[in-house]
């Protein structure tokens, strides 16, 4: 299928925070609980359709471990954005956040866009990190907020740079509106991302 642009973009974040669990539902639409641990990088690709015009999004997963850093910061080349994951129910992940956001900017283009993912919003009652603490982080460091949850699926459309209308048209969005904020399912306790 031909499109009339390509836009590449990579997800990052430390290991099971739900990275290819986010790139599964949107390239898919389904949840898989159990993951094997990403080795390097995994791709996923799907097409769009923004004011009628074929859009072709490439995402690359990239590995969380450390082992695996020297892999992933070959592809932040040429990439228009990215998003930078954290696990909600794991304050380490948040911790790291600085780490990743100072490699994304040291390997990537100045005009790069960072989108900062709270993932695992469906873990509400194991949750370890404010939804405050997030929205401040990207304040701080000049980066896009948003809370989501691959398991439900809440959000996954909108952190990946679209959102899907009544009438199935699909623009860009540059984060959640108030009534999007708390709109994800919460109160189960299951899954992995």
């Amino acid at each position: 299928m031909t499109y009339a642009y390509l836009f590449k973009y990579i997800i990052i974040g430390d290991t099971g925070v739900g990275k290819s669990c986010l790139l599964l539902q949107f390239t898919d639409k389904r949840f898989q609980p159990v993951h094997d641990l990403t080795i390097g990088v995994e791709f996923g690709a799907r097409m769009v359709n923004i004011d009628g015009k074929q859009i072709k999004l490439q995402i690359w997963d990239t590995a969380g471990q450390e082992s695996f850093r020297s892999i992933t910061r070959s592809y932040y080349r040429g990439a228009a954005g990215a998003l930078l994951v954290y696990d909600i129910t794991r304050r380490e992940t948040f911790n790291h956040l600085t780490s990743w956001l100072e490699d994304a900017r040291q390997h990537s283009s100045s005009n790069m866009v960072i989108m900062l993912i709270g993932n695992k919003s469906d873990l509400e009652s194991r949750r370890d990190v404010k939804r405050e603490e997030g929205e401040a982080f990207a304040r701080e460091h000049g980066l896009i907020f948003m809370e989501t949850s691959a398991k439900t699926a809440c959000n996954v459309e909108e952190a990946n740079g679209i959102k899907i209308g009544p009438q199935q048209s699909i623009s860009t969005s540059t984060g959640p509106s108030s009534s999007q904020r708390n709109s994800c399912d919460v109160g189960s306790d299951s899954g992995c991302c």
